[in-house]
């Protein structure tokens, strides 16, 4: 079925890049899957010590994949696919080496999940950035776990409510990435070469303090925030949501 997720390994660093430009990137259930598996890869490679998450194409993620069809029950369904999009942004939380977002483009709704489960996260002058989630009749529920423990409160509400778009320099402001840059790659390399000074034991202990509260977000809200992304994916609302962004028209709710 082709690979969407590469995996490769030079001088300690590995690299999964999401290839799927095709899609921009969308988390699909196989796209999920290549990204747990390159995780595990990884984890396993006694080589590495840092792992780099970069993107082909324009779109470092747009979020979900719309285009996959919901078989059997709706709502059943629809917390599988949450509970799927849980599952990998935990393994990156839990990942005992240090991973690195390299950024040079779009980021869209469950594609800020990512990022923020990231530890460090560089962005280049062609990202933007928006949860657009309230624009078709839902809620950027389960990318909270992660998003939440790293933006400002003030920030948080702003763009949870607006969808507005912004930039790298704002999501540097906020707390959404760590770094914006003038040259992704330039400014990678430079902290994955300050990584690499620490000891595999002192890089995972020390990314343990860091990561505690939010796994500790993960266990108390998963299945409350799977249900309640369910019940307003499915809903009538959110069903008008999505088909006026499809048909590029305004929503009932704005006529």
């Amino acid at each position: 079925m082709g690979t969407l997720v590469a995996y490769s390994v030079a001088d300690g660093v590995a690299r999964l890049t999401l290839d799927s430009p095709h899609n921009r990137n969308a988390l699909s259930t196989r796209l999920i899957q290549q990204l747990h598996d390159g995780l595990q890869q990884a984890a396993a490679d006694p080589t590495a010590r840092v792992l780099v998450l970069g993107h082909s194409g324009g779109t470092f993620c747009a979020g979900a994949d719309l285009s996959e069809a919901a078989g059997g029950d709706p709502f059943e369904s629809t917390v599988a696919r949450t509970r799927e999009l849980a599952a990998i942004l935990r393994a990156i939380v839990e990942s005992p080496m240090p991973v690195v977002a390299a950024i040079d483009g779009h980021v869209r709704a469950g594609g800020l999940g990512l990022v923020g489960a990231c530890d460090i996260a560089v962005a280049g002058p062609r990202s933007t950035f928006a949860l657009t989630e309230a624009r078709i009749g839902v809620a950027p529920a389960i990318i909270s776990l992660t998003l939440l423990p790293k933006l400002s409160a003030r920030a948080a509400a702003r763009y949870y409510l607006t969808g507005e778009t912004f930039g790298a320099e704002r999501a540097a402001e906020i707390g959404l990435i760590t770094e914006a840059a003038d040259n992704v790659a330039i400014a990678v390399d430079s902290v994955v070469a300050d990584l690499r000074r620490g000891s595999p034991q002192g890089l995972a202990a020390s990314k343990a303090l860091t990561t505690s509260a939010i796994l500790a977000g993960f266990d108390r809200e998963t299945e409350r925030l799977a249900s309640e992304s369910a019940r307003l994916f499915i809903s009538d609302e959110a069903r008008e949501g999505m088909m006026a962004f499809l048909q590029k028209r305004p929503p009932a709710w704005l006529t």
